[in-house]
């Protein structure tokens, strides 16, 4: 596997190798190693989820409250989405930029985003499935959401989908009503860096 981080400090792309014959394809999709020695601590998993999504569905942007937040580490098992990674920490450096990852059926990329980080994606097919592993159980009331078209934060979402048909964006009826990023930024709804930065500390030093 190799990590690169990408420019929305704690979330990183992982390239996974892949081993077929005529039989098919075995690839590993996690390993904990690796990604300790990349990341700087261990993953801890307590649940595993699946979605699956018509082209044109966009989820989030979603958060959850820290400490503890929720990492995640995506990857899409069928069909093809862009995930997307915000940097919604208050007085990072990096407050509002994003960044973005084609993952996909071929190529069998990964995503893993830090606790504290907004994260986001678009189904550029028709039963898309995504997985992903989240350092811990979902929780209703720490769970947040800023609106994924927010115009200050600017994501470039595509507009055809794989097969180059154009795309009519779907969001729930959550994600429909959620705040712009500003919005959640002054009504104290985010999580600032310095909670952020202090939290994943305090997991490396688990790990030493």
């Amino acid at each position: 596997m190799e990590y690169r981080e990408l420019s929305v400090l704690g979330a990183w792309e992982i390239t996974t190798k892949h081993f077929g014959d005529d039989r098919g394809l075995f690839l590993e999709v996690f390993k904990d190693a690796p990604f300790a020695a990349a990341v700087g601590h261990e993953f801890s998993l307590a649940q595993v989820n699946c979605s699956v999504s018509a082209a044109g569905a966009l989820r989030g942007i979603h958060f959850a409250d820290v400490p503890p937040g929720q990492a995640k580490y995506v990857t899409c098992v069928k069909g093809a989405v862009l995930d997307v990674v915000v940097d919604i920490r208050v007085g990072s450096p990096t407050f509002g930029r994003w960044d973005s990852v084609l993952l996909d059926d071929v190529d069998r990329k990964a995503v893993y985003l830090a606790e504290g980080l907004g994260h986001a994606f678009l189904s550029l097919e028709d039963g898309s499935t995504v997985m992903y592993l989240c350092s811990t159980p979902y929780a209703p009331g720490r769970e947040h959401g800023v609106h994924p078209l927010d115009q200050a934060i600017g994501i470039d979402w595509p507009l055809v989908g794989r097969d180059g048909a154009p795309l009519t964006i779907q969001l729930s009826p959550k994600d429909e009503a959620a705040p712009t990023l500003a919005e959640a930024r002054d009504a104290g709804g985010l999580p600032t860096a310095d909670a952020v930065a202090e939290y994943v500390e305090q997991l490396g030093r688990r790990l030493r």
